[in-house]
């Protein structure tokens, strides 16, 4: 059985210290984007506030954070996608996070070349400091998807006044989707992935397509929304008999007003020939 003496102890405890304290977490391992979409990689991380050295507590502060493609370390002359040190970086890679917990990365407009594992790295001002998860997110591009549109309702037609919510989607998962909806092939102006239609009328009607913005081979099958005219509701109903009423009653005043107004008019014309 081995002795341990107390350097070798505390040595091993600073290990087991350094182990469970210094942290990189992925919510998920693995993603799927369509090309030309937005993904968004979320990270957090905690660093090592300290280690010892002949008993002397040292701090660590992070002076850097990395983000890597495709390499088991990322060490600090690997290429990376972002590093924090770096001011020649891709746009398409914007770090989120910052220099203390937060490591999130998203990636604009996905490209082929995305289809790859990346990593985090976060460096102390000592070496003790530094540390990478292995274990990354591995981000599957999807360059042939078609979207596809979901709707709010199990009918395709629908009756006057009522709500209808069209998604954009797609078969792979990601956070963020600019799209460009077609009505009748003429865009409209929305381009989030969900198109609220509230209340509905019959110029709503016609043939629905979606794709991303920076993809348009990515156009969707078309969804055809039939609005129907409906059944008037209570409301609607009294409306129209109060308006027919007032305007009945307008006309009536001013045909009276202009009878009375013939009426003398004619009246003064006799009185006066006479």
């Amino acid at each position: 059985m081995a002795v341990w003496d107390k350097n070798s102890l505390w040595g091993l405890l600073f290990l087991l210290a350094g182990a469970v304290g210094q942290t990189v977490i992925y919510p998920f391992t693995s993603t799927c984007a369509v090309r030309g979409s937005t993904v968004t990689l979320p990270c957090t991380f905690t660093p090592l506030k300290s280690f010892k050295v002949n008993q002397t507590e040292v701090p660590l502060k992070i002076v850097r954070v990395l983000w890597c493609q495709n390499h088991r370390y990322c060490y600090t002359n690997t290429p990376s996608v972002y590093d924090s040190n770096s001011a020649n970086i891709n746009p398409r890679y914007q770090y989120l996070g910052d220099m203390k917990t937060n490591c999130t990365l998203q990636i604009r407009d996905v490209q082929q070349g995305d289809n790859a594992t990346f990593r985090f790295r976060m460096e102390a001002d000592h070496r003790e400091g530094h540390f990478t998860n292995k274990t990354g997110v591995t981000v599957r591009v999807d360059d042939g998807s078609k979207m596809r549109i979901i709707s709010s309702s199990d009918d395709e037609t629908l009756s006057r006044g009522e709500t209808v919510t069209l998604l954009c989607a797609s078969g792979c998962t990601f956070h963020q989707l600019e799209v460009t909806w077609f009505k009748d092939n003429h865009a409209l102006s929305d381009t989030g992935p969900s198109l609220h239609l509230s209340p509905l009328t019959a110029e709503d009607s016609g043939s629905y397509t979606c794709a991303l913005k920076a993809n348009m081979e990515t156009v969707s099958e078309p969804y055809s929304l039939q609005v129907e005219a409906g059944n008037l509701d209570e409301l609607t109903v009294i409306r129209l008999v109060l308006f027919s009423a007032h305007t009945l009653l307008i006309v009536t005043v001013a045909s009276i007003i202009i009878k009375r107004t013939c009426c003398l008019q004619h009246r003064s014309r006799s009185a006066a020939e006479s």
